[in-house]
């Protein structure tokens, strides 16, 4: 125990200088982004490799600081939502801390929330310096507390090469395969007999829970001892229009443009004035990070030839394709959300309890008292983490639903 205690006061530790370090992100030109390095190139022979399959890594140090945690990038193959194989990229991290028994693997999921593959964590894992890697930042001190418990993570890039955000197949797809190479990956030194859990927040969440729905179709080589996801996007048009014209319309922004971008067949982009397809063109690497700032205070409608856009059949059918709720996942789940959450409101959160809980899950839900979407964050963190932490240890979950 005195080792473990002193590995995750040096963690803690560097995390903090970490922060500190990372505050003002600065450009380095040696370390490129995504688009610009061949490691994340996908090979002639993509196609005939088998989903989950490694096919290169790169051993990196980690936020390019001397980090006591051993990191790899991993490139492998994944199918997109148009069945298309993919090469995506994840970041393997292996704790310092001892762990007695097979060493669990968590899949923790970043928010990429993002139109362009500068914004994905593996590119600020690995050291990169750019604005878009405030939401990797945001997640160091949650990070840390994983590796502190002696856990190894995988976080994996789900978007993908062409950074779909709020695809739903393309996501959960991505972080299935990114689990399937992190186990597979030799240096990792992760065992068959290691637990498997997910965790994700916000957008994030809605990556995890994906993956949660498709496990039994795509992946039933891949077996949840637990799910812990908080803060979820589970009605996608209820969030566009709860930050639509506020502090936090960039985020209505982002997703009118993501699914103008990645459903053209609904005809959403036929919806966009000159103005809007001027945002689609000028957006099309950022993050959500960029257009918070950008957009404060703007209207989506200032950007469309239609009045309530966001009521819309094309936006509907864009966004509902895409919607959680219609698979119940089989695997014990954690769930969190504040009441009084000021980007995603909790009432999407309800529903997709009560959808689950019908559908026979095995579910622990938390209305949070914890205020606002960051609060709800922070506050709920350990819980999840210690309910995972129970399920890796052997003790198994309360059966049916509980909904606090």
């Amino acid at each position: 125990m005195a080792v473990r205690r002193a590995w995750s006061a040096a963690l803690v530790g560097t995390a903090v200088a970490l922060l500190t370090t990372l505050s003002i992100p600065v450009a380095r030109a040696d370390i490129p982004f995504p688009d610009d390095d061949p490691f994340y190139a996908a090979p002639a022979d993509l196609a005939s490799h088998p989903n989950g399959a490694v096919l290169g890594s790169r051993s990196i140090a980690l936020f390019g600081l001397p980090i006591p945690v051993s990191a790899w990038q991993v490139r492998y193959r994944t199918t997109d939502s148009r069945g298309h194989a993919a090469a995506d990229v994840a970041t393997v991290l292996v704790s310092p801390v001892p762990f007695a028994g097979p060493r669990p693997l968590l899949s923790y999921q970043i928010p990429e929330d993002s139109l362009g593959t500068r914004c994905a964590p593996s590119y600020a894992l690995g050291g990169g310096r750019d604005s878009g890697v405030i939401n990797t930042m945001i997640d160091v001190p949650f990070l840390t507390d994983t590796l502190s418990r002696g856990w190894a993570v995988v976080v994996s890039d789900y978007e993908g090469p062409n950074s779909r955000f709020f695809d739903g197949v393309n996501a959960g797809h991505g972080v299935l395969d990114g689990i399937r190479a992190a186990r597979s990956f030799g240096p990792a030194g992760i065992t068959p007999a290691s637990p498997v859990g997910a965790y994700g927040y916000s957008g994030a969440a809605f990556a995890t829970l994906w993956a949660a729905q498709l496990r039994p179709s795509y992946a039933p080589d891949v077996v949840f001892a637990g799910i812990t996801a908080g803060g979820i996007p589970a009605d996608i048009p209820a969030l566009a229009q709860r930050v639509d014209g506020g502090p936090q319309a960039g985020l209505a922004m982002l997703i009118l443009l993501t699914f103008a971008r990645n459903e053209p067949e609904t005809g959403l982009a036929d919806l966009l004035n000159d103005r809007g397809r001027a945002a689609l063109a000028e957006n099309a690497s950022a993050c959500g990070s960029d257009l918070v700032p950008k957009y404060i205070g703007a209207h989506v409608d200032d950007f469309a030839n239609v009045p309530n856009v966001l009521a819309s059949p094309a936006f509907r059918a864009a966004t509902g394709a895409n919607e959680l709720g219609a698979i119940t996942p089989d695997s014990p789940l954690y769930l969190y959300h504040s009441i009084t959450d000021d980007v995603i409101p909790v009432r999407g959160f309800s529903q997709l309890v009560d959808r689950y809980c019908a559908g026979g899950a095995t579910l622990t839900a938390i209305h949070s008292p914890f205020p606002t979407h960051n609060g709800g964050a922070a506050g709920e963190f350990l819980g999840g983490m210690n309910y995972l932490s129970d399920r890796f240890a052997g003790i198994p979950p309360a059966p049916g639903c509980r909904v606090n």
